[in-house]
């Protein structure tokens, strides 16, 4: 066998045990922790429902049919039907896609901007950490609902917008976290060692630095997955948000609200539970999250 073969054959043995080991790891973590198991699952359920979700439902969403519009719950129609005769159940579980899709967006492209800027003004400190903690004051002296409703209001009221919205009011948590866990690690001995050893700055912060940065970041992310959902709702609520007919829980509970005195209980209860299960479950995601990513429990 030639020397190059060895090498190829070193290096694919390294990353498929590298993969198993991080398989492995994150089932322990599971397996240590029960609730983290049932958030995971949870997760799971909530992600298939909206991958496969509306291609399983048992009626078209948008359909309506006056003839059996406000029937209860039945064998028919799990959740029952709305004022336009519209299957609850078949609306809330597509809901469950256009609903992920805002929250991990808006959470994606707030972790990737926020981390970026507190790591750069925790590296680097003086003029750029100053100008940096001036402009997260100035946004976080708003109220964070009223502000998301002002850019929405500002922009309008479509599904990228809101995603914006709640990307802006959710930089400055992921911000002030990483900027704070990268200060205090800048002067540490693995970053002068690494910096010894010739490393550009760019690569000590993104290699040595940031994922030690990661286990309270990653609980920041669960918070703000929940969080997200409950602000792209409670902007459709007020009428800020997704525009009907599109399924969305937050459009429903508010339609929901104005049947429940006369009796129509199911049509914002089913919305708001689901609404409540999908928060509930992130928010338990977070522990989870930080054990996986971080590097001292790994060791």
């Amino acid at each position: 066998m030639t020397e190059t073969s060895v090498t190829a054959s070193g290096a694919l043995a390294s990353d498929t045990n590298r993969r198993s080991g991080t398989l492995g790891y994150v089932l322990y973590v599971l397996k240590e922790n029960p609730v983290t198991a049932v958030s995971f699952g949870m997760f799971a359920f909530f992600l298939l429902s909206a991958l496969i979700g509306p291609y399983l439902v048992p009626y078209d969403p948008l359909a309506t049919n006056a003839a059996i519009a406000l029937q209860p719950p039945s064998w028919s129609h799990w959740f029952g039907t709305d004022s336009l005769g519209r299957d609850v159940f078949s609306r809330v579980i597509v809901a469950t896609r256009l609903d992920l899709i805002i929250s991990v967006a808006a959470v994606a492209l707030s972790f990737v901007i926020g981390s970026l800027l507190g790591a750069v003004a925790g590296y680097r400190g003086g003029w750029t950490d100053n100008v940096l903690n001036r402009i997260l004051d100035t946004i976080m002296a708003f109220p964070l609902f009223v502000l998301a409703m002002g850019i929405v209001a500002a922009l309008g009221n479509s599904v990228a917008n809101i995603i914006y919205a709640t990307a802006i009011i959710n930089i400055p948590f992921y911000a002030r976290v990483v900027r704070a866990e990268v200060n205090i690690r800048r002067e540490a001995g693995f970053t002068l060692a690494a910096k010894l050893a010739g490393n550009p700055d760019w690569r000590v912060l993104a290699v040595h630095i940031f994922p030690n940065a990661l286990p309270p970041v990653m609980v920041q992310v669960s918070l703000n997955l929940g969080w997200a959902i409950l602000n792209a709702a409670g902007l459709s609520f007020i009428g800020l948000g997704v525009r009907p007919p599109t399924p969305e829980w937050g459009i429903m509970v508010a339609e929901g609200a104005n049947f429940i005195v006369s009796g129509e209980w199911w049509l914002a209860l089913f919305p708001g539970l689901w609404l409540m299960l999908a928060v509930f479950t992130f928010n338990l995601m977070g522990d989870g999250l930080r054990d996986i990513v971080d590097p001292r429990r790994r060791t």
